[in-house]
């Protein structure tokens, strides 16, 4: 998309076709014919710009809700965006620890979290590099009413002057055309230049990788790990004034728009006890695995590993928790495709899930292998949810059925 022709829908004219435009068919089977109809009395790439817009906007009202239809978005610019109610959790700590600060912004993006900020009481400054994504930002600012709390300016993050601003916010970037960023060293800018700008005000928050390594988390910061509806998110190093005392947490949010949130911090436990397997297997959240609170959710439910090195919690106790999932044992077979077919097929087996940890079993295959892969479940049978994993070097295979929360 060109910024002329997307300052264009900003005017009454484009305003008007982007309204006209979301009443039609925008589909793939649709989309051409609605073209031509609009190209007979509007510019071609007015058009393109509007219906791009309406296009968007349906997707983004995963993560935005109905401010997505008020918003404007790029393709690149929605799927690097903070999630809405991410956002909005995030700026609740902002507002909380620093009443009234000023917040510079490295890397805006489309303007989630300036907008969140903004909506939670907090002036502040966005810095973007692309000059289009910062026109949609402003755009996007404007579009919900905050421009009197939140503008953005075109600019290189590395060359921003924090000066007279009580806190920096950085989403450095960390995904290209090859795909996405793992090393801090990688992201632009790099991990080191981000914190380093982020040293010279009393308190900051900086976006990073879900994957980056513990080792790579600053002295002094708090690592927090965010999933979603369950999906793994994103992370965050809060630093200064923002900082918590535990040095790591886990936060989940609920898939909605207005969630409910829960969070795991450290209790200074030792290695979770190594047991057999029990009643009952608990899947941690992601966020709660690479936060490396898999011990606090074994004393939650009463439970231990049954291998060190894999993050399944046996338990013989049901306790419900919202940082990870149950599922009742129904045997422990060690794994075998052959034995596994005859042992699923004796069942009845309809549907079957397949999970694994710890196992370098390729799931589509083996799905294929038990005659599962495109098979249509017979009504009313049974399903099942098959665990791979191993204790020591011995692959196991556990036959669960979930425990509905």
């Amino acid at each position: 998309m060109e910024i002329a022709p997307f300052l264009a829908l900003a005017t009454p004219a484009g305003q008007a076709l982007l309204d006209e435009a979301s009443g039609m068919d925008v589909s793939e089977d649709g989309l051409l014919a609605t073209a031509s109809r609009l190209r007979e009395r509007h510019d071609a790439d007015l058009v393109s710009a509007a219906l791009t817009q309406v296009r968007l906007r349906q997707r983004a009202r995963a993560k935005f809700g109905d401010d997505a239809d008020r918003m404007y978005f790029t393709q690149t610019g929605l799927e690097q965006a903070t999630r809405g109610s991410v956002a909005a959790y995030r700026a609740r700590r902002f507002a909380d620890r620093l009443p009234g600060a000023r917040v510079l912004e490295l890397g805006c993006g489309l303007g989630a979290d300036l907008i969140a900020r903004a909506r939670a009481g907090l002036s502040g400054v966005g810095v973007e590099l692309d000059p289009l994504t910062a026109e949609v930002a402003r755009a996007n600012i404007a579009a919900l009413g905050l421009d009197d709390l939140a503008s953005v300016r075109v600019g290189d993050a590395t060359e921003a002057d924090p000066d007279g601003f009580g806190a920096v916010f950085a989403d450095p970037g960390r995904r290209t055309t090859r795909g996405r960023i793992f090393d801090p060293r990688s992201y632009e800018p790099p991990l080191d230049v981000v914190l380093e700008l982020a040293g010279r005000v009393p308190s900051a928050c900086v976006k990073v990788a879900p994957g980056i390594p513990h080792e790579a988390v600053p002295d002094g910061a708090e690592a927090e790990w965010i999933s979603v509806g369950g999906e793994v998110k994103e992370a965050a190093l809060w630093l200064g004034g923002l900082a918590g005392e535990t040095g790591r947490r886990a936060t989940l949010l609920s898939a909605d728009l207005d969630p409910q949130v829960w969070t795991l911090t450290p209790h200074d436990l030792g290695a979770p006890d190594v047991r057999p397997w029990g009643r009952y297997l608990y899947e941690p959240d992601g966020a709660v695995i690479r936060a490396h609170l898999v011990a606090e959710v074994a004393e939650l439910v009463g439970g231990g590993l049954a291998d060190p090195r894999i993050a399944y919690v046996t338990s013989d106790e049901l306790r419900p928790t919202p940082f990870a999932a149950a599922y009742e044992v129904e045997d422990v077979l060690p794994f075998s495709v052959k034995r596994l077919r005859a042992e699923l097929r004796r069942r009845g087996t309809g549907v079957l899930t397949v999970k694994k940890r710890g196992s370098a079993v390729d799931v589509d295959r083996l799905r294929r292998d038990l005659g599962f892969a495109g098979r249509r479940a017979p009504r009313g049978a049974p399903g099942l949810t098959l665990v791979v994993t191993r204790v020591g070097d011995a692959p196991v295979a556990l036959l669960t059925r979930p425990v509905r929360a």
